[in-house]
C-alpha cells in the first residue's frame, strides 16, 4: 500500500511542480503568460487520454507491466523537457510526461481497488487522497526553490532521477494485483464499454460530480499570476502560500477516511461539495466588495479543498465500483473526465484577456453548482 501511494503521487508531481515558475519560463522562452498556461492545460489533456488507454490495457495485461512501461515514458519525457529550447518543444515533452505519468494515477487507483472489498474502498481511496494532497502542497515549493538555485530546467532533471529510482523499486517488489484479466477489446468494444459506463446512473453521477472538483486547476493556473501581479509575492513566497490552502485536501480526505464506514457515499459527496461551493461564493463576495487580499484567497480556497477532499474519495469509490467487471476502464474514464474538465478550466482562464481572478472565481462557482446537481442525481438512485 505504501508503494502504491508513492506511485500514485508520482503521476501528479510533474503537474504541480512547475506552477510557481510559469512566469520565469515565460520570460526565459520569450513567450506570453497565457502561452505558458498551456504547460498545465496540455498536461491535463495528456493525462486524460492516457488514463483511457492504461485502464483497458491493465485489465488485459495486468497492472504491473503496464505501469513499468508508463514510468519509462515518463522518465524519457522528463529528460526532453529539461533540454527544451522552445515552448513548442517543452509542450511536446509535457504531453509525453502526461501520457507516462497518467499510468500512475489510473493504475494506482485500480490496484488499491483490486485489493479492497467494497466497504473498504472509500477508506483506502481516502488514504490515497490524503497522500496525493501532499503533492500539490509541497511540489510548487520544491519547484520554486530548485528553480531559484539551478534554473527551471533542473526541475525536470530532478523528476527524471527520482522517477528512475521509483521504477527500480517497482520492478523489484511491486506484485501484480489484477487476478481477473480479460481479453483486450478492440476500439469498438472499448468505446462500447465506456458507453455502458456512461449509461450507468451511479457511474455517471459520481463521475460528473467528482470531475467538477478539478475546477481547482483554474486556481492553479491563475494563481502564479495572481500571486505575482495582484498580491505582489515572490515565487518562493507563493510556494509557501500553497501549503495551508492545499492542506485542506488532506483534512477533507482524513475526514472521509474516518467517516467512510459510518455514512453513505451519496450523502457525504453532497455535504463535501456544499463545503467546497462555499469557497468561490466567499471569494466572489470579497471581490465584489473590493476587499480582495491574501486572506480572501486563502480562506475560501481552504474551504474548497476541505470540501473536495471530503467528497472525492466517496465519488471515486462510487464511480470505480459501479461495475466490478470494468474496474480498470471505470478508473480510466473517471480520471479522463476529471482531467478534461480541469484542462477546460485552465483553457478558459488562460484565454480571457486581463487579470485571471474573476474568471477563476466564476469557473469554480459554476462547476460547484453542476457538481451538486450531479451528486443529487445519484442520491435519487437506489443503492
Amino acid at each position: 500500500m505504501a508503494l502504491l501511494l508513492i506511485v500514485t503521487v508520482s503521476g501528479t508531481l510533474a503537474m504541480h511542480i512547475v506552477i510557481p515558475v510559469l512566469p520565469a519560463i515565460a520570460e526565459n522562452l520569450a513567450v506570453s503568460a497565457g502561452s505558458t498556461q498551456l504547460i498545465i492545460t496540455l498536461y491535463l489533456v495528456g493525462v486524460s487520454f492516457g488514463q483511457l488507454i492504461y485502464g483497458p490495457l491493465s485489465d488485459r495485461f495486468g497492472r504491473r507491466p503496464v505501469l513499468i512501461a508508463g514510468l519509462v515514458i515518463y522518465i524519457l519525457s522528463m529528460a526532453a523537457g529539461a533540454l527544451a529550447p522552445t515552448l513548442g518543444w517543452l509542450l511536446l515533452a509535457r504531453m509525453g510526461q502526461a501520457l507516462g505519468g497518467s499510468c500512475a494515477l489510473v493504475l494506482g487507483r485500480a490496484m488499491v481497488r483490486d485489493g479492497a472489498e467494497s466497504a473498504q474502498a472509500a477508506g483506502r481511496l481516502a488514504m490515497v487522497s490524503i497522500v496525493m494532497s501532499l503533492s500539490p502542497a509541497i511540489a510548487p515549493l520544491i519547484g520554486a526553490y530548485i528553480s531559484a538555485a539551478f534554473g527551471w530546467r533542473m526541475i525536470f532533471g530532478v523528476l527524471a532521477g527520482s522517477t528512475l529510482a521509483l521504477l527500480l523499486v517497482v520492478i523489484a517488489i511491486l506484485p501484480e494485483t489484477n487476478r481477473n484479466r480479460i481479453s483486450l477489446p478492440g476500439v469498438r468494444a472499448m468505446l462500447m464499454s465506456y458507453a455502458a459506463l456512461l449509461r450507468h446512473p451511479q457511474f455517471l453521477g459520481f463521475a460528473i460530480g467528482g470531475a467538477t472538483s478539478t475546477s481547482f486547476y483554474a486556481f492553479l493556473s491563475a494563481s502564479p499570476f495572481i500571486f505575482t501581479n495582484v498580491l505582489h509575492r515572490t515565487p518562493q513566497e507563493a510556494g509557501l502560500i500553497y501549503l495551508p490552502t492545499l492542506a485542506g485536501f488532506a483534512l477533507g480526505s482524513f475526514l472521509a477516511m474516518r467517516l467512510s464506514r459510518r455514512h453513505g457515499g451519496r450523502r457525504m459527496t453532497m455535504i463535501g461539495n456544499l463545503v467546497a461551493l462555499s469557497g468561490p461564493l466567499l471569494m466572489l463576495a470579497c471581490y465584489l466588495a473590493d476587499a480582495f487580499n491574501l486572506w480572501a484567497l486563502l480562506i475560501p480556497m481552504t474551504l474548497f479543498t476541505i470540501g473536495t477532499g471530503l467528497a472525492g474519495p466517496f465519488a471515486q469509490a462510487g464511480a470505480v465500483g459501479a461495475d466490478l467487471r470494468r474496474i480498470g476502464a471505470a478508473s480510466g474514464l473517471y480520471g479522463f473526465m476529471q482531467m478534461m474538465v480541469g484542462a477546460l478550466c485552465t483553457l478558459i482562464v488562460g484565454s480571457i484577456d486581463g487579470p485571471p481572478l474573476l474568471p477563476m472565481i466564476l469557473v469554480m462557482l459554476v462547476l460547484g453548482i453542476i457538481g451538486q446537481v450531479a451528486f443529487r442525481f445519484v442520491a435519487t438512485e437506489k443503492d
